[in-house]
């Protein structure tokens, strides 16, 4: 196995293990996005955070 696929497997690992908490953070972070910016981009800041959600999620799932 190459240094990548370790890399990649260990970042992998790590997504399953704290997927609430990055979900969490995510979430968090688009509020305070969205606060900064006086809600003029709430559309484009919810489907990221969507997006970045669902990327998280599905990492999780992976075995």
């Amino acid at each position: 196995m190459g240094m990548f696929d370790e890399i990649k497997d260990k970042a992998t690992d790590a997504v399953q293990d704290n997927s609430d908490k990055i979900a969490a953070g995510v979430e968090k972070a688009a509020d305070v996005i969205d606060d900064k910016t006086g809600g003029k981009f709430t559309d484009k800041i919810d489907m990221a955070e969507e997006k970045v959600k669902g990327v998280v999620e599905d990492l999780g799932k992976k075995d």
